[in-house]
Parts: structure tokens; C-alpha cells; sequence
């Protein structure tokens, strides 16, 4: 991959996209460079408020791009049940499932399920269903479902999947970062056995600064955390590219996992390590299972053939 930058992004004109969390960090930072590239990108994000100063904000850095803001909470399943009803488009390029929530105290989303759980899992595995049709309808689509490094730190309980039995902030939400990669895996898994042209992959940031430690632990945590974005971490812009290379480089395989170059933490794009388990096709399918019951949502046009 050598040192690619967003200068490397191959022309997107004609293309649609789905960014979820763009209205700051890494999903605003995603969704201007596709846009800077031509493509027509949905700002997806929960505040009404912020999405449309993001989309202000993106027309203002990219002169004449084609951005359009919708209502999208991942914590709430008929928010996203509305969103892709809501949506425009007759088909759809590009899902980049970047939203997320980090390290919070145990809550519950409107359906009742463990907040890190809810977002950063469930909430995209029922909005990449719900926008399957759409997805088929483009003839070289991809779904690309962000990460983290953390993910090395929790395999997922089958048994405990809301965290009932304990919680712990940084456990939780590196369980849900796990179930990424088995909803990546498995969602690349029915593809190839349906013969379906859509490419699914993974990326992670590395340490980014993000503006997702604002809302971890205590004061003095939040501060510490703070202290390490400015220092340690890479800005925003450089945390993207793992997304954006994965989004639209030639030649990226299904089931691929890319993150920065530097032991994970940093630099240029690059193929990532990635827990065993994440690619275990038996618990990989029992998480699809459980996904699929807690949500309602079904992949019926790739399932038949899985």
C-alpha cells in the first residue's frame, strides 16, 4: 500500500454513499474526502442539528459537493428502520459503518439492549440489512464497517451479549468492536456463497484523535485521555485513511482488515492483524443468528445460499 494518502482515492463520480457519524471525526473526515472525490454522500448521523452544520460545513471545504443530511440513531431500531425507508436513492456504492460509541457507563438503547452492543453492533447490522436492496442494486458495492485496535481485548459472550451478568466500559466496547469483524466475516462469507458482487471489509483508525474519549470515565480520565489525543494520537484526517483506502482502493479483498502501518497505531494504510477469533465461521454464524433475532432484521437475499 506504500504511503497512500487521499490523494490516492480514485475519482468517485457517479457513486453514492452512506457515511453513518459523519457529523465530526473520522466520519466527517471520510465523508469530505468522498465527496472532494465526487461522490454524492448521506450524511447519517442522530442530531438534526449537527448533521446539517456538517453538511454546511462540507459544501464550505468542497465547493459544489453533493451532500445531503438523514436522520439516522443507531440506538433506536426504528430510527434506522426510518432512515432506510427514508432513503433517496434507487441504489447505494458505498455503507461505511463508522459510527460509534466508546467506553460509556452500562445504559440501554430504546430496544433494551447494552449501549455498546446496541450502536456500535446491532444498530449496522440492521441498517446494512435494511439497505441490502440497495446494495445489490449497485453493480460494485462495498459495506465497510470501522473497527478498533481494542477489539483484541474482549471476544464475544455469546451467553452475556447485553452484559447482564457484568459490565465492564473498555470490556463492552471491545466486544462490540469483535462483533464488527464477525459481522465483516460472516457478511463476506454469504456473499461469496451467493455469488454476490459486494465487497465487505473492516478498517480501523489505530489511535486517533477522534472526539470519542469526551465521553469516558470521570473528569480526571477524561482528562488524562485528552492529554494523550494531543500527544500520542494521529489527527482525524490521518485516522480516516485506513476507512477510505478499504472504501476505494482497487484490488481490496473481501473480509480484509486495514489499519494504520506502525504496530497499528499509525501511518500509512496497511493490512491489519486481527484476533483469531473474528474469523471463527462457527461463532461467526451464532452471533449472525442472535443479530438477527434481537433485531428483526433478516438478509434473506444472501441467506439462502449461506
Amino acid at each position: 500500500m506504500g504511503g497512500w494518502t487521499t490523494r490516492d482515492i480514485p475519482e468517485q463520480g457517479g457513486r453514492i454513499a452512506v457515511v453513518t457519524g459523519a457529523n465530526g471525526g473520522l466520519g466527517l473526515v471520510t465523508a469530505r474526502e468522498l465527496a472532494r472525490a465526487g461522490a454524492r454522500v448521506v450524511v447519517a448521523c442522530r442530531d438534526a442539528g449537527r448533521g446539517e452544520r456538517a453538511v454546511e460545513r462540507l459544501r464550505g471545504e468542497v465547493p459544489g459537493a453533493d451532500v445531503t443530511f438523514g436522520r439516522l440513531d443507531l440506538a433506536d431500531l426504528r430510527s434506522v428502520r426510518e432512515f432506510a425507508a427514508w432513503y433517496p436513492h434507487d441504489r447505494l456504492d458505498l455503507l461505511v459503518n463508522n459510527a460509534g460509541v466508546m467506553a460509556v457507563p452500562y445504559g440501554t438503547i430504546a430496544d433494551g439492549f447494552e449501549t455498546q452492543f446496541g450502536v456500535n453492533h446491532l444498530g449496522h447490522f440492521a441498517l446494512t440489512g435494511l439497505l441490502l436492496p440497495r446494495l445489490l442494486a449497485a453493480p460494485a458495492a462495498r459495506v465497510v464497517t470501522v473497527s478498533s485496535m481494542l477489539h483484541a481485548l474482549g471476544k464475544v459472550d455469546l451467553r452475556d451479549l447485553n452484559s447482564l451478568r457484568s459490565y465492564g466500559r473498555w470490556t463492552a466496547y471491545a466486544r462490540s468492536k469483535s462483533a464488527n469483524l464477525h459481522f465483516t466475516h460472516e457478511l463476506a462469507r454469504r456473499f461469496a456463497a451467493s455469488e454476490t458482487p459486494v465487497v465487505a471489509v473492516a478498517a480501523h483508525p489505530g489511535y486517533a484523535a477522534t472526539g470519542l474519549t469526551a465521553g469516558v470515565g470521570g473528569a480526571a480520565t477524561r482528562r488524562l485521555l485528552v492529554a494523550g489525543d494531543r500527544v500520542l494520537a494521529q489527527p482525524a484526517e490521518d485516522g480516516a485513511l485506513p476507512t477510505l483506502y478499504a472504501a476505494t482502493a482497487p484490488g481490496v479483498r473481501p473480509d480484509s482488515f486495514t489499519g494504520p502501518a506502525l504496530a497499528m497505531w499509525r501511518g500509512a494504510p496497511s493490512r491489519s492483524w486481527r484476533a483469531p477469533w473474528t474469523l471463527d465461521d462457527t461463532l461467526g454464524q451464532r452471533l449472525w443468528d442472535a443479530s438477527a433475532r434481537l433485531t428483526g432484521v433478516t438478509y434473506d437475499l444472501v441467506d439462502r445460499a449461506a
